[in-house]
């Protein structure tokens, strides 16, 4: 599977986007005083994309694919479509839930089979949930350290509105669809629909 193998500060970095919104509680030590280029209106569209997609873990091709769901949905714009495929993905509903620390480590817990959604073990991160789903981290590893050290660091964690998390089985609920106003991630999506639009 293709990989983005860059340094996650750096890319942080060049996005201009806060480490946090990926779960990393870091900030680069390194000070650049270099005065930023002047952007052109594509490179700024560019750099939205690229936002999105690095915050979401998405590569191209699968963005490309949100792009052209989000148009076909009768209901909302399709920006405002476009962030909800990604917010309901089911990677990104572990770490929103607090089951995992960053984006990355809930899309390698989804990929080791430790979740499943309505009784059923589900072993794919793009899998989308929806209204009325049941979240939860397998019995089996329930018990393991690893998500006794997670919900310790995640603990005091807001869970969206959209969501119900129950720290103490492990497990969340789907309640509705996430709106606008509650994704909470500092991307232009206005920017990208005109930048597919060209």
């Amino acid at each position: 599977m293709a990989r983005d193998m860059t340094p996650v500060l750096k890319r942080c970095r060049a996005l201009g986007i806060e480490p946090t919104y990926l779960g990393i509680d870091k900030k680069s030590n390194k000070n650049r005083t270099a005065r930023p280029k002047k952007q052109s209106e594509y490179g700024m569209q560019l750099k939205e994309k690229q936002k999105a997609k690095f915050i979401y873990g998405v590569l191209e091709k699968p963005f490309r694919n949100y792009f052209e769901k989000a148009k076909k949905l009768k209901y909302g714009t399709t920006g405002e479509n476009l962030m909800i495929l990604l917010e309901t993905r089911l990677d990104n509903v572990i770490f929103r839930l607090g089951f995992a620390r960053t984006r990355a480590e809930a899309k390698q817990i989804v990929s080791h089979r430790h979740v499943q959604i309505n009784g059923k073990c589900v072993n794919i991160p793009s899998y989308r949930v929806n209204v009325g789903d049941v979240i939860e981290i397998r019995e089996k590893a329930k018990a393991s350290q690893r998500y006794k050290d997670i919900i310790d660091a995640t603990h005091g964690h807001v869970v969206p509105e959209w969501l119900e998390a129950d720290e103490d089985k492990l497990s969340g609920k789907v309640v509705a669809i996430p709106r606008s106003e509650q994704i909470d991630v500092p991307v232009n999506v206005v920017a990208i629909v005109e930048l597919y639009s060209k």
